[in-house]
């Protein structure tokens, strides 16, 4: 299988499915791969024709079930050193680089190589195999992907999610919430800045208030939180706006993200910005011009995993690693969409998040032997 797994991985790394643009051509191939294996394939397309899930399934039409789940999106490769070409698979020294080899691309060529073997086994209980779009920019796709499934009564019983753990198991992480805010001022001649209303001033006293609301989260944590840290978070990833040094910007724009621990933290921190922009930021950028404007579009705000006392595919994935222990993570995932559909979810696969999103990102093939030994035995229950 790990083999297998490795070719299917060089080709999905070919495909340059980066948020930004479509992941046609990737979910085409994935669904001849798996149709030829035997797979019930169903692909699920975004309302703009350019994104699509799909759903393959083996096994008994029965309820229940068990469910490997990827994302087949990867974040840009634009401003990043890379050594190699980053679609190009290459692999030195028992590692496999390219974009997407441990998020999350590795997880999905070996689950696609374990539904190759399962060729003509009669297997004992449902398998679906569900690869998502857009995971990276607000898990779009398996919010619309939890949706259908809801709709056609296909609920499973136990979600392996295969995001880059080491394939240490991972049964809690946080939510991750992620906005843009909009700031509209005035444009005017930089020579009298009173004049206009700068648009990017506003921004950074925006995020002024985003600092000091992230301290305030810090003495917020609860006293049992396991996450490290164990504090809701608070990032800042993009701030832009104006066109020269001598004109007051007219627009700016802040793309900001928060991590909670817990649901009070995240409405803590947006009825603050909420009070603020109206009571501080607003009034004083209307003043000057009545036409100014402040908006906060919410990109997505994703559930995190609740670690439960109560889990089959912990203890499942438990039995098949042979590990004896869990974790929490402080990165987002898909998983808590699937915990709140009804399944009970686990995150386990291939890779070190310490390796997601840099250049030269990789996969080990210890790694990746790992998690075909684990499907492996998973294969030998199902066709038991």
């Amino acid at each position: 299988m790990l083999a297998r797994s490795v070719d299917i991985l060089g080709d999905l790394i070919a495909f340059p499915t980066v948020s930004t643009d479509n992941n046609l051509a990737m979910i085409a191939y994935l669904q001849d791969r798996l149709s030829a294996a035997g797979a019930r394939c169903m692909v699920l397309g975004d309302e703009t024709g350019t994104k699509a899930n799909l759903v393959a399934r083996l096994g008994p039409d029965a309820p229940g079930g068990i469910m490997l789940s990827g994302h087949t999106d990867v974040v840009p490769v634009a401003d990043q050193d890379w050594a190699t070409d980053p679609f190009a698979m290459v692999e030195r020294d028992g590692l496999l680089y390219g974009r997407g080899s441990c998020d999350m691309k590795g997880f999905i060529a070996a689950t696609v190589a374990l539904a190759e073997g399962l060729q003509g086994v009669a297997l004992t209980r449902p398998l679906m195999l569900a690869f998502t779009h857009d995971e990276e920019t607000g898990c779009l796709g398996a919010r619309r992907l939890v949706r259908a499934l809801e709709g056609e009564g296909i609920v499973p019983e136990i979600a392996i999610i295969g995001e880059p753990t080491e394939m240490r198991i991972i049964e809690g992480h946080k939510g991750c919430f992620e906005y843009t805010t909009r700031f509209t001022g005035l444009e005017g001649h930089g020579s009298a800045p009173d004049a206009g209303v700068n648009a990017a001033e506003y921004a950074v006293r925006y995020v002024g208030k985003l600092l000091e609301l992230r301290e305030a989260l810090k003495p917020r944590a609860p006293a049992t939180s396991r996450f490290d840290p164990p504090w809701t978070t608070i990032n800042v990833g993009r701030i832009a706006g104006g066109v020269a040094q001598n004109v007051i910007a007219g627009k700016a724009e802040v793309d900001w993200e928060m991590r909670p621990v817990q649901t009070a933290d995240a409405e803590f921190v947006k009825t603050a910005l909420a009070d603020y922009v109206r009571d501080r930021l607003l009034p004083a950028m209307q003043a000057v011009h009545p036409g100014s404007a402040i908006e906060m579009e919410t990109l997505g705000e994703v559930a995190g995993l609740e670690p439960m006392d109560e889990n089959a595919a912990r203890d499942l994935v438990a039995e098949l690693t042979g590990a004896n222990g869990t974790d929490l993570v402080a990165f987002g995932t898909e998983a808590g969409l699937f915990q709140a559909l009804g399944a009970q979810v686990v995150v386990c696969g291939p890779g070190s998040i310490a390796q997601a999103h840099k250049p030269d990102e990789f996969v080990s093939l210890d790694q990746m032997g790992q998690c075909c030994a684990m499907l492996d035995r998973l294969a030998r229950r199902l066709g038991a």
